[in-house]
């Protein structure tokens, strides 16, 4: 019997000269097992190849015979809705390394990348360049060009510049004799091949038409009647177009470039109800927008709760209690004068449409931009409804003639009433496509899913239209043979057999050759929900809607992805490993692979708790490595690291209170402790003890304090180690005016939280108390550094404890301004404008930090720039930690160096960041308070 094993083909990829990544790890296995979708397979095998020519190794030794059976599946960005990339086999992860823009030319519209290249980041490098490529996904930070071709995905502006399928130019796939493209002649190893799939697809051309509704969401997938054009000759590569992977690896796309159109303008309109904001979509359609788009009041409902809606402008705000439907139209074009008769009289159309509320017009392409993320944000938000029912996707890209819409509509609703089930809705209405998900219980409501999916696809076909118009087929191919018909159906079936004749692309999606395909519920589904009160249920909870996979470096969420591509590293990929090792523990059992694999998963987050806060359903990892880690070391040993840190924390205040002793001897110290616990770079020295007239202790918040009094507080790092900050904060205050005085230190337990260690809820409770002694006096509070705010505000409360509020320093400052205090003038123009940089953790939860303290300069007369920045690195210990030194540096090289080095004096408002600053790109940084002290100087 010959060996098929993992192991066994590791071994021969190996041998053969494979570069990539072969794993087995079950961190990352869990992680490829799902999208966002309800289902979930557990792969066998994941390997990420460098580039075509590791394609080409991986096809040869999968095509020896001893490994004829293991099935390979290409992934992308994972953002599929209906299961496309799940498989068992070998998962091909394309989104690590083959991410390249290998060559474009602007004048000649096209551009040749790989597959794994993010829709974002291409269209952000051809930004310059004057062209675009198209169309526009709500997941365009994270969804792969390769993965919209599998797909044929579609999305905002498919009325003008319609689905992928008719963007794209030319592919070329990994055969296990080599490469062939579209583009060149084809290779003599190629031709039978060719020739059977010219054959079968061309049998089946004329009932594939006949069955194919004439949309401008074409059905697509195997598309014979392109690959066949009436003129002759055979365009095999269109056959791959919304295949899904089922015919084999795709290496290198030719993308279709569009020019940019020179002026954009985006209206927002909002109605009194649903009903009304679809009506509008056919009268507004005369106006030749780009894209109409509608959200529903359920939709606009969560977005208001989640305070996304704080980023509309004032006139789009629904009053309280009274939501609203959005209707989204852009309109897009090159001559001014035109756009402007256009939008005018689209304005003048809408104020008279029924229900029309407000409007709102955006010229800026930045704001434009904000309020389509606006609606991109609140569809994942659908996931974050209370309670086990949750809407899913598994019905919501049907497409069906425009002017069918609404009795379309209808039908569909009345299925969702006979049901008994709530739902939202969005989409693009120009073109027929509303997303209407309904909210099911996965765990129960599986029959009910299957009896919604067959009634929508009956009224799919009743209304004229396509039961799989956007977000591609998936495991929902079950219903292809029954639209398309037996004889297309088995032309179909003959293209699969000419490019995978052993049926291993991607099975059970399609077309099946020897077999159907499984039925819907055939799948495995992923468990969907966590014990009542579980720490891990958030781990449940994640529907695979995958914002923590963007791209792009100034944006927070997730750092350890941004910095590895590797998906285990990322919120997504450890929600599904815990919920994996969860599962296990609620059976009694442990799972001692899976346990050590996500012990080093979680090992690599930073704990920047952005994902807490930017996460749709707010999959809250640190809270759950905490969780995590409480049962692990209940029943193993702690390492001796975390011991000593632990350590180190509880014994804080009596450090401190040494530190006049122990400053001269820190050096030595620093390098034991860094020795002890793996650490570099640690701070060279211990902070100076404050005088006494700038301190306050327990006695003295007994008595009366003077007027102005501001009382600062301090997590026990910045105590020890941030002297200059300290020092800082305390002069940038009294130069404003106030009394400030430094609490005395109390451990907030951030260390013991983190790692799971019980004794966090004693130090937690100290603090409280000193905490509400402090705002007993009715003196301001304001946190030095913003992870203790942050922690005080986000994790204390899911604690239990409720504390009184603990500022920002700019939320402080800005307050006192919009209250009328005047502040001195400090105005000078000497000099670059400072750079500010916000802490990652306070970025992602306090919105408006950045805005506040270019509000407080501002109001000092002294302008700043606030870059939008990723996680710099640091994030507490991580950063120290001698593991996690290329992470780290990476981190920073991707994100702050490209922004630090132009000659701007630097501010940074955390202790973490200017660390790093200092240590990577050796300037300094100073806390913002500092320089508002040199100004009063």
């Amino acid at each position: 019997m010959t060996d098929q094993s993992p192991p066994a083909l590791t071994t021969a990829l190996r041998a053969a000269g494979f570069r990539g990544e072969v794993e087995t790890d079950r961190a990352l296995c869990s992680a490829m097992s799902t999208d966002n979708s309800v289902y979930q397979v557990m792969p066998d095998l994941v390997v990420a190849p460098m580039d075509a020519a590791d394609m080409v190794t991986l096809e040869r030794v999968m095509a020896e015979p001893r490994f004829a059976a293991l099935p390979v599946t290409a992934r992308g960005g994972g953002t599929g809705t209906n299961g496309q990339s799940l498989s068992r086999g070998v998962i091909v992860d394309t989104r690590r390394h083959m991410t390249r823009l290998l060559d474009f030319d602007a004048a000649a519209g096209w551009a040749d990348v790989e597959p794994g290249m993010v829709l974002d980041d291409l269209n952000e490098r051809l930004r310059p360049h004057g062209v675009f490529f198209a169309p526009e996904t709500s997941t365009s930070t994270r969804c792969t060009i390769g993965g919209m071709v599998s797909t044929d995905a579609s999305g905002k502006g498919s009325r003008v510049y319609g689905k992928t399928s008719d963007n794209i130019l030319g592919l070329e796939i990994a055969r296990p004799e080599g490469l062939l493209s579209s583009r060149a002649p084809a290779p003599d190893w190629a031709r039978p091949m060719l020739d059977a799939a010219e054959t079968a697809a061309r049998s089946g051309r004329a009932a594939f038409i006949a069955a194919t509704p004439r949309l401008n969401r074409r059905f697509t997938g195997y598309d014979l009647e392109r690959a066949c054009p009436e003129p002759g000759g055979f365009e095999w590569w269109r056959l791959f177009l919304g295949a899904e992977g089922t015919l084999g690896l795709v290496t290198k796309i030719r993308v279709a470039l569009r020019p940019l159109a020179r002026e954009k303008r985006l209206l927002v309109a909002g109605f009194g109800s649903f009903r009304d904001a679809l009506a509008s979509a056919m009268p507004l359609a005369e106006f030749e927008p780009t894209a109409i788009e509608v959200m529903d009041e359920r939709v606009q409902k969560l977005a208001d709760g989640a305070g996304i809606l704080t980023r509309l402008p004032p006139a789009l705000r629904a009053s309280e209690g009274q939501p609203l439907a959005y209707v989204f139209i852009e309109v897009n074009g090159d001559d001014p004068d035109d756009l402007q008769t256009r939008l005018s009289a689209c304005e003048t159309a809408i104020k008279a449409l029924p229900g029309a509320r407000a409007i709102y017009m955006a010229r800026d392409a930045a704001e434009i931009r904000e309020l389509w993320a606006v609606r991109s944000a609140g569809v994942g938000l659908l996931g974050k409804i209370d309670g086990p029912a949750r809407p899913v996707a598994f019905v919501e890209d049907c497409v069906v003639p425009p002017g069918n819409l609404p009795a379309f509509l209808d039908d569909f609703l009345a299925v969702l009433d006979a049901h008994g089930l709530d739902f939202g809705i969005y989409g693009h209405v120009d073109v027929g496509c509303l997303h209407v998900r309904p909210a099911l219980n996965i765990d129960t409501d599986r029959d009910r899913l299957v009896a919604v999916s067959d009634a929508v696809f009956a009224l799919t076909r009743k209304h004229g239209g396509i039961f799989w118009g956007e977000h591609g087929k998936g495991v929902r191919g079950a219903y292809l043979r029954d639209w398309i018909g037996p004889e297309a159906y088995a032309a179909l079936q003959g293209v699969k057999a000419a490019f995978d004749p052993a049926g291993r692309c991607n099975p059970g999606k399609l077309v099946g050759l020897d077999a159907p395909v499984p039925a819907i519920d055939q799948i495995p589904f992923r468990a969907f929900n966590a014990p009542e009160g579980d720490a891990l249920s958030r781990a449940f909870r994640c529907n695979g809607n995958a914002q923590c996979l963007s791209y792009a470096a100034a944006t927070p969420m997730c750092p350890s992805f941004k910095a590895t591509a590797d998906l285990r590293q990322s919120p997504k990929g450890r929600a599904d490993a815990l919920r994996a090792w969860r599962q296990a523990r609620l059976k009694g059992r442990v799972d001692a692979a899976l346990e050590a694999d996500l012990t080093a998963t979680l090992d690599a987050c930073l704990g920047c708790k952005a994902c807490a806060s930017s996460c749709p359903v707010q999959v809250d990892i640190p809270a759950m490595r905490a969780a995590f880690y409480a049962d692990l070391y209940a029943r193993t040993g702690r390492p001796l690291d975390d011991r000593l840190m632990l350590l180190a924390e509880r014994e804080s205040v009596r450090v401190q209170a040494l530190v006049p002793l122990l400053r001269p001897l820190w050096p030595l110290l620093a390098r034991i402790g860094g020795a002890l616990t793996g650490t570099v770079d640690l701070p060279r020295a211990l902070a100076p003890a404050l005088p006494r007239a700038d301190r306050i202790g327990a006695a003295d918040l007994a008595r009366p304090l003077p007027e102005g009094t501001v009382i600062l507080v301090e997590d026990w790092f910045s105590a020890l180690f941030d002297g200059a900050a300290r020092t800082d904060a305390l002069a940038g205050l009294k130069a404003l005016g106030y009394r400030p005085r430094m609490l005395d230190m109390r451990p907030a337990g951030k260390t013991a939280q983190s790692l799971g260690d019980p004794r966090f809820a004693a130090m937690a409770t100290r603090l409280r108390r000193h905490l509400e002694a402090a705002a007993a006096t009715g003196a301001p509070l304001i946190g030095l550094d913003p992870a203790l705010v942050m922690q005080l505000r986000q994790d204390y409360p899911q604690a239990g404890l409720a504390l009184p509020p603990v500022l920002l320093p700019q939320e402080f400052l800005a307050r006192e301004i919009a209250a009328g205090r005047r502040f001195p003038d400090f105005a000078t123009a000497k000099g670059p404008a400072p750079a500010l940089f916000s802490h990652c953790t306070e970025a992602t939860g306090a919105a408006q930090a950045a805005a506040d303290w270019r509000r407080v300069f501002a109001a000092l007369g002294v302008e700043i720039d606030t870059p939008a920045t990723g996680c710099c690195g640091m994030a507490g210990l991580f950063g120290h930690k001698t593991r996690h030194q290329t992470v780290s540096k990476r981190l920073f090289e991707m994100s702050w160096a490209p922004k630090i080095g132009t000659g701007a004096p630097v501010l940074a408002t955390g202790f973490s960041c200017r660390c790093q600053t200092e240590r990577l790109a050796k300037l300094p940084a100073r806390h913002p308070l500092g320089l508002i002290a040199d100004l009063a100087a």
